[in-house]
């Protein structure tokens, strides 16, 4: 059992958690496939390939155009290709989920820090949270590219415990994807598991999150209400 009123601070994925950034992903894919001459995907398969990074997306796009696995050398020529269509298509359909803005205000000012733990890179996960007004709610911010490793590896989750100087009982890991939910158990913290984001369409209780939530701000009932902080707020 969770103990939820030890918690200081929460890590949250971006992608599928916070912002629904599917169909900018989809269309930069899609014209990095037509510039390479390459058959296209549509958004529906783009769903199924995201959470773990974005040459591993590539790989998946790349290797169902080809009927084979991609050659590692396509794949590296391929990547600033859909580096820079990404970053012309970033934030032109991507949208909030519903609750998240006010979520996380009304966590901030019940004293918790909040760090983004993403396996976007580094520069885009900035560039969305600056985008949608979000930059001021996050401390600490590490993307898929800021480490030697990313999720579902632990290594992001236990640089904010060194960061901020946290036990393992103060943290706690939101997502929507069992890399979140791997990662938090492979670093020993607790976990909330979201079930409308980008999971390889498989429920999020079989990664066995220590609590689900269907929308976002169903977490304030969780962390706020079983934590005793909700009595302090006007929620």
């Amino acid at each position: 059992m969770v103990d939820w009123t030890r918690l200081e601070a929460i890590a949250l994925d971006l992608d599928g958690t916070l912002v629904d950034s599917v169909p900018d992903l989809a269309a930069a894919t899609q014209a990095t496939l037509e510039e390479l001459g390459l058959a296209s995907c549509n958004e529906a398969d783009v769903r199924l390939w995201v959470g773990n990074g974005a040459r591993t997306l590539m790989h998946r796009a790349m290797s169902r155009a080809l009927g084979q696995t991609v050659p590692e050398s396509r794949l590296d020529a391929a990547m600033p290709v859909f580096m820079r269509h990404y970053g012309l298509h970033l934030q032109r359909h991507s949208r909030l989920y519903d609750g998240v803005y006010d979520t996380l205000a009304q966590l901030s000012a019940a004293g918790y820090r909040l760090a983004l733990v993403t396996n976007k890179p580094y520069e885009f996960a900035v560039a969305l949270l600056r985008g949608f007004g979000l930059e001021g709610f996050f401390s600490l911010v590490f993307g898929g590219d800021s480490l030697e490793r990313m999720k579902p590896d632990p290594l992001p989750l236990q640089h904010v415990l060194h960061e901020w100087r946290l036990e393992k009982s103060q943290l706690l890991m939101v997502g929507d994807s069992n890399n979140d939910i791997f990662a938090a158990k492979a670093a020993g913290i607790a976990s909330i598991g979201l079930t409308y984001g980008y999971n390889y369409g498989e429920d999020i209780r079989l990664c066995g999150p220590d609590a689900v939530c269907d929308q976002f701000n169903d977490i304030l009932t969780r962390i706020l209400f079983d934590s005793g902080a909700m009595e302090q707020l006007d929620v």
